[in-house]
This record gives structure tokens, C-alpha cells and sequence, in this order.
């Protein structure tokens, strides 16, 4: 039965052995699959410190687990009214990369006109938009000529025409 490298490691250093001869031995046991010389020097650092905890110590520093549902929830509620990703990043103690990350990935969503919108529909918007236009078609089907004056339209848009020559 073979030993785990980190068992032989903690083990060696109650026998009073260096480093070099540990890492030897892992060497010869494991072929290429050894640990490096480093690592090997750090564990029996470790263990005569009389640390032989296998789990890893907690670090300081931001977390790495920011993206979750809470978070991702809350992103959506402050960037509905116009909300700048960076005073979202203030507010929520989150990095500004995130939040856009957030944003542009989880959220699936765009900034258009200083607004954030949807990149794709989703299901109720397609809905709404099927029965629109279903709508227009039968006005459509029930008198064809008189069709654009019952059709009314908003947020209508003037587009100019740019002659470089005129």
C-alpha cells in the first residue's frame, strides 16, 4: 500500500529527516509525479511548526465568490433607474470590472442611449411582441387599403438625408 506524499512528508520530519533526503525519497516513490522541492521544503516547515492541518489556511484579501444570486439580484434592482456601474460598485463594496462583468454576463444586458437594456428578449417580451404583431396583421386582413391610416406609431425617429456633393 502506498502512502500519500503529504503523510511521507509529515512523517519524515518527526524522524528527523531533511528536506533533500524527503524529496529524494518522494522522488524515487512517485517518479514524476513527485512534488517539487519547494513544495516538499514548505510542508516540513509547516509540520515542525506543528501545523499539519491538510486544509487550506483562509487568506486575506477580497473574495473571489462576489458573483452570487443576492448580488447578481441587486445589480438589477440599482441599474433599472439609471444607475453608473461604478457608484454600483460603491454601493454594493464590489469592484467596478465585477459589476460590468455582472452586467454584460449574468444579466445579459447592454448600455443603449445611457440606458441599460436586455440583450435578448425574454420570454414576456416575445409574447407581447408576437400578439403586436398579430394585431397589425389583422388590421391588415380586414382592409388592406385603409391600413396606414389606422396604424399609429411612437417614438418616431426623422432621418436626414446628407448629400456631400449638395
Amino acid at each position: 500500500m502506498r502512502t500519500t506524499p503529504l503523510f511521507e512528508t509529515a512523517f519524515f520530519p518527526l524522524q528527523s529527516k531533511a528536506s533533500k533526503e524527503i524529496h529524494a525519497i518522494l522522488k524515487e516513490t512517485l517518479g514524476e509525479h513527485a512534488p517539487s522541492y519547494a513544495t516538499v521544503k514548505n510542508w516540513v516547515a509547516q509540520f515542525k511548526r506543528g501545523d499539519f492541518s491538510t486544509c487550506d489556511a483562509s487568506r486575506p484579501g477580497r473574495s473571489k465568490t462576489v458573483t452570487t444570486p443576492e448580488i447578481i439580484d441587486q445589480i438589477y434592482e440599482l441599474i433599472l433607474p439609471r444607475i453608473s456601474a461604478k457608484s454600483i460598485a460603491g454601493q454594493l463594496g464590489i469592484s467596478r470590472e465585477r459589476v460590468g462583468s455582472i452586467i454584460h454576463e449574468d444579466l445579459n444586458m447592454r448600455k443603449l442611449s445611457a440606458k441599460w437594456v436586455p440583450k435578448y428578449l425574454n420570454a414576456d417580451q416575445k409574447c407581447q411582441r408576437c400578439q403586436s404583431s398579430e394585431q397589425i396583421l389583422e388590421f391588415f386582413r380586414s382592409d388592406p387599403n385603409d391600413f396606414l391610416s389606422r396604424l399609429v406609431t411612437m417614438d418616431e425617429t426623422w432621418l436626414y438625408d446628407y448629400d456631400p456633393e449638395t
